[in-house]
């Protein structure tokens, strides 16, 4: 087939793409034969936007298609996570209000939970006292003008900005959410002295009260306002040169994609993109299998993201944080801890064992991954222990048994007096009861029962440890989706274009005035509605939603909760607050039903409906399960190695019915079903396990 010919039959590609720290994960789907296709390309770690193109070309060629025939991009980045953790942002100042210079470093007075309170150091903040200039002005609570702003003073400032070549400027003012007037001509002044000076504004990022966190995430925002504009230029760029046309969208931390340019004016947006588009990959992996109700945990190399996700709709959180930050954006409420397949495993000199969370990572890696590494990882525990065949990825990646076993007899073993089997079985014992705990922390602690909900496990190592992980939690049902490895990609495929507006509307009891209310959830709405019109989206395929933040009377913090109906009115009130009550009693097993109540922060959020094909469903139309045996292995287990097939899961039809002991192969992770346990193909393609 010619390239001219191959480009008529394949005129509507839409890709997602998810980039790792080792792989790049693309996934496209041909939107005019339903045909889907995955393939993982090397992330190039100096410029990712090389290996982003180069998953676009290869993944087109796979399937035979030119490049310019793509229609569509959605994407999921690390490089605002990233800039975060490794604090590789940009030189950033913050402009504040006179007298509040020294919000950051006050901060909160405590301590992140797992810290030795006697060993503890407050992390150094991202902009030093030196540079956060005070400048005079004040609006009250209201949004009264109470001192006029100091023009000199910002030209002054950026006088100074302009001598240290600094670029990214913050600028938080007090009651700006009231009334932003003040920040708006600060920018306004800026621009003026410094034309090309990357600007971010508390009124436009997160226009809600208490300072700190206010402060933290608008710095952050013109933080890595910079790296996050480069990426996405570069990548447009790429795209141009190449021919391509297509529309760019990316993944934000809500669970929503949005355009280039808004993230361009607010990045910090993306600082959970790639584990919120696996959530969102998991919540559709879920609905197609009729078990709505799941707690996926994606597991990869170095770490593992636990989310909850409820009737289908992950869960989301207003006070989330990005390594020793809060970013309380909208953000899928996950928990992530370092473990992964590269977690290390170490014997301390008081004779216990730990794992992680120091990885291998991708290079040296594991010590069965032939690049040097000696250190014993999760990774060569399950090889050790037959869990692993000797090669990886469609025989690709060659593994070595007996450097795996040399590993862990020289730092677990020897040192522990145990066998080698029965230190691997050690390690993955460790690290599966930390993964248990971080599965509480999303559900008992959030006041819900794992057992009512089935476990997801995807990423390259999930479908390794989710049937003892749902074991040891009581759980009776395991979800493995199709093509596990490559879920947040395809997670990116059936996403929303989505934006949030926050505005706190303070109300104490016992007067509530409802039509304040009204007025600025309706001017919320608006600027959703707005925002979608800008985005392209038809008023037919736009929705809006609406939220309330409340809390007990006293209270430091609030719980958000559904506004019922889209009016501000006396029996919407009452339902709101009966449901607060509720909400209360489920996470902290009380209520107080003659305790005032505080309306403290209004929310809405902006939804346009990306409609796509039924050929995201993932629908598997393999040979028969007779066919699907392709060899066999000695698996240990209860204290002992037994032989159990090896199963090539693409030959797996509708309707199979797999026993334990097994192991499944599939191009991007290896499922292990253990004795007593029971898995079938769903018609959604997807593996239910079943435990007894």
């Amino acid at each position: 087939m010619s390239v001219s010919t191959a480009a008529a039959a394949h005129q509507n590609l839409l890709v997602g793409i998810d980039v790792g720290g080792t792989f790049t994960d693309v996934v496209a789907l041909d939107l005019s034969t339903g045909r889907t296709c995955s393939l993982k390309t090397p992330t190039t770690s100096t410029d990712q936007s090389v290996g982003f193109l180069a998953g676009v070309q290869k993944l087109a060629a796979s399937m035979g298609a030119d490049p310019t025939s793509v229609h569509q991009i959605l994407h999921g980045t690390t490089v605002a996570t990233n800039a975060i953790l490794e604090s590789k942002g940009a030189p950033t100042a913050l402009i504040t209000s006179e007298g509040f210079r020294h919000v950051l470093e006050i901060g909160r007075h405590d301590i992140p939970r797992q810290a030795n309170m006697f060993h503890w150091v407050k992390p150094q903040r991202p902009v030093p006292p030196r540079l956060i200039f005070e400048v005079a002005g004040r609006m009250l609570v209201d949004g009264t003008e109470h001192v006029p702003l100091d023009e000199g003073a910002i030209r002054a400032v950026a006088g100074e900005l302009k001598r240290q070549g600094l670029r990214a400027v913050a600028i938080c003012m007090l009651h700006s959410y009231a009334n932003p007037a003040h920040e708006q001509r600060a920018r306004d002044i800026l621009l003026e002295e410094i034309p090309d000076a990357m600007i971010s504004l508390s009124s436009e990022v997160l226009p809600v009260f208490r300072e700190y966190e206010r402060s933290m995430v608008t710095i952050l925002n013109a933080y890595v306002m910079p790296p996050v504009s480069g990426y996405v230029g570069k990548i447009s760029k790429r795209l141009k040169e190449t021919g391509l046309s297509s529309s760019l969208l990316l993944m934000n931390s809500s669970g929503g994609v949005v355009s280039a340019d808004t993230v361009r004016r607010i990045p910090v947006q993306t600082a959970l993109s790639g584990p919120a588009a696996g959530a969102l990959g998991a919540a559709h992996v879920g609905i197609a299998a009729d078990l709505p109700n799941i707690i996926s945990i994606d597991i990869g190399g170095t770490s593992a993201d636990v989310c909850l996700i409820e009737n289908g709709r992950p869960s989301v959180t207003k006070r989330g944080t990005i390594g020793d930050w809060p970013v309380h954006t909208p953000m899928v409420d996950m928990v992530t801890i370092g473990a992964g397949g590269g977690s290390i495993a170490r014997v301390s000199a008081g004779g216990s064992l730990a794992v992680g969370p120091e990885s291998a990572g991708a290079e040296p890696g594991p010590a069965c991954y032939r690049r040097g590494g000696t250190l014993p990882t999760v990774t060569d525990a399950h090889l050790v222990l037959g869990r692993l065949c000797d090669t990886l990825l469609d025989d690709e990646l060659s593994l070595d048994r007996d450097a795996a076993h040399a590993a862990i007899q020289k730092h677990v073993a020897r040192p522990l007096g145990l066998s080698v089997e029965r230190a691997a079985e050690g390690i993955l014992e460790v690290v599966n009861n930390a993964m248990v705990g971080a599965i509480r922390l999303v559900s008992v602690e959030r006041g819900f029962d794992p057992r009512d909900f089935a476990l997801l496990g995807f990423g390259g190592a999930g479908p390794l440890h989710a049937a003892s992980l749902a074991r040891l939690l009581g759980m009776s049902t395991v979800l493995i989706p199709p093509e596990p490895g490559v879920l947040s990609a395809f997670g990116l495929m059936v996403a929303d274009i989505r934006n949030d507006f926050s505005r706190t509307c303070l109300e104490t009891p016992p007067h509530y005035d409802l039509q304040r209310l009204g007025r600025v959830f309706a001017d919320l709405d608006a600027s959703a509605r707005e925002w979608l019109a800008a985005e392209g989206i038809a008023e037919s395929e736009s929705r809006t939603e609406w939220e309330v933040s409340m809390r007990y009377r006293n209270q430091g913090f609030e719980l958000t909760l559904r506004w019922p109906g889209s009016e501000a009115t006396q029996q919407a009130l009452e339902e709101a607050f009966a449901a607060f009550h509720a909400l209360h009693a489920r996470l902290y097993t009380f209520a107080q039903p003659d305790t005032p109540i505080e309306i403290v922060t209004l929310h809405v959020t902006a939804i346009g409906t990306l409609k796509r094909p039924s050929g995201l469903d993932g629908r598997n139309g393999g040979q028969r399960s007779a066919d699907a045996a392709v060899g066999e292995q000695k698996l240990f287990t209860g204290g002992r190695f037994v032989t159990c097939p090896i199963l090539d899961r693409a030959r797996l039809d509708v309707g199979a019915t797999i026993s334990g002991p097994a192991i499944i192969r599939q191009h991007d992770t290896t499922t292990v079903i253990e004795e007593g346990q029971t898995a079938i193909v769903h018609p959604s393609g997807s593996l239910i396990v079943r435990l007894n």
